[in-house]
């Protein structure tokens, strides 16, 4: 099947311009002038690139009641974003092996609205496993330096990292809390008292654990939902050292403000925390000096009772912002008011989460790359209704916000997403 589209705002690599794309099969053919002959004029709606969002907790098998493959890939679509990076918890089992790996690619098949793919996991025990999984085909792999909340995917200290980084050429992206650092969080209804428990020096000295170990290692290192500003100077060093390392943050970060959560708000509980409008301005400078390379949502949904909006408890409710949908929208609003544009935001959310994975015919609208694309209307506007998302659960900080920015069509390798799944399963390449 052969088509075009035409609008006056492509976000081509180069930037935005006026043009007509000829999508040919499941790819691009060709980027032409606007005046060609087309099929669909979609006037003042902006073409973008597929969102590519590489930190996704999907769940599904185990925690299935928390969300699934086919939620969370209907609600990635209709978000604009056609391509996710599965974490390897908190399912059941994780993905620490390639049995596990089966597992869960047996539990996705036939379900998935958009393409996926999947990160392995790093564990005290498994280094033996992460080259024969690394073969399989995940992306890299994910280790906690603290507790990541589930027993059956503990934290490596510095010398289990090491380990890992040994045992296998690959990516490695890390959760970078320092628990010596942390402090017990009292039961409590007030965010200030979750808030203080994981202070920016607990971020501090774990990134700088990553990095150090990571110089010793050679290896490549990415930063997880960065959330302390003060972080920033570490990684420009350690850049400026030669070690390899990037790092992200999240939408949540650069949007809530932790001094204003609600008394018992916690669906604005997440690990590490939503800090202050100070720190939140140092993210946004780490993004406009590139230290921040991508923006990607950390989607971590779990049941509306544990998230304990029962009691408002901060200390007992689980840690994790539902936000798969909305992500576009949220930064599209936030970066605009900052002076920052459009392509900014395809670039932190489209072309450089598909680059950190090595996926290039994602993430860019150019011949030969997989027709993934979003008719998206930067002026529309709409207030968050939690009814209208398809998370398993509307449980979301962003309910009743207003936010610019509309999804009007979103295409998966040529074809508008519908009721059909047609998501596959994607592939480290090997080189």
């Amino acid at each position: 099947m052969s088509f075009t589209l035409r609008s006056r705002q492509v976000y081509l690599p180069e930037g935005p311009r006026a043009a007509t794309v000829t999508v040919d099969g499941e790819r691009i053919a060709e980027v032409g002038p606007y005046d060609a002959p087309c099929d669909t004029d979609l006037g003042d709606l902006a073409l973008l690139p597929g969102l590519v969002d590489t930190h996704v907790h999907v769940n599904e098998p185990g925690r299935t009641e928390w969300e699934g493959f086919a939620t969370a890939t209907r609600a990635a679509a209709a978000g604009g974003v056609t391509t996710i990076v599965d974490m390897p918890l908190n399912s059941l089992p994780p993905t620490t092996s390639v049995a596990a790996l089966r597992e869960k690619q047996a539990a996705a098949a036939g379900q998935c609205f958009v393409d996926v793919g999947f990160w392995g996991g790093a564990v005290p025990g498994n280094a033996g496993d992460l080259p024969a999984l690394h073969e399989a085909g995940v992306f890299g792999f994910k280790s906690f330096l603290v507790d990541s909340g589930v027993p059956e995917f503990p934290p490596l200290d510095a010398a289990g990292l090491g380990l890992a980084f040994a045992a296998v050429d690959a990516l490695f992206i890390v959760h970078a809390e320092d628990p010596a650092a942390l402090r017990p969080a009292p039961s409590s209804r007030a965010y200030a008292d979750f808030l203080a428990s994981r202070p920016p020096a607990a971020e501090v000295s774990a990134v700088g654990t990553a990095l150090s170990t990571a110089a010793t290692a050679g290896a490549r290192v990415h930063i997880l939902h960065l959330s302390a500003a003060d972080a920033l100077r570490l990684l420009r060093q350690a850049r400026e050292d030669g070690v390899r390392v990037t790092a992200e943050t999240c939408p949540h970060y650069l949007t809530l403000d932790g001094l204003a959560v609600p008394d018992g708000a916690t669906e604005f509980k997440c690990c590490p925390p939503i800090r202050d409008p100070a720190n939140q301005d140092g993210l946004w400078a780490g993004l406009a000096d590139g230290t921040i390379s991508i923006v990607v949502s950390d989607h971590s949904p779990s049941t509306p009772a544990l998230k304990r909006r029962d009691t408002g408890d901060f200390a007992a409710a689980w840690g994790g912002i539902a936000s798969l949908q909305l992500g576009l929208p949220v930064m599209w609003t936030a970066a605009r008011e900052r002076g920052f544009t459009l392509a900014d935001v395809v670039r932190w959310m489209s072309t450089g989460p598909a680059d950190l994975v090595g996926l290039r015919t994602k993430g860019r609208i150019a011949a030969g790359a997989d027709a993934d694309l979003v008719a998206f209307d930067p002026a529309g506007s709409f207030v968050v209704d939690p009814s209208q998302l398809y998370h398993r659960h509307p449980v979301t900080p962003y309910a009743s916000t207003p936010l610019s920015g509309v999804v009007h069509t979103t295409w998966l390798r040529g074809a508008p997403v519908g009721d059909d799944a047609r998501g596959r399963f994607l592939r480290r390449a090997v080189h």
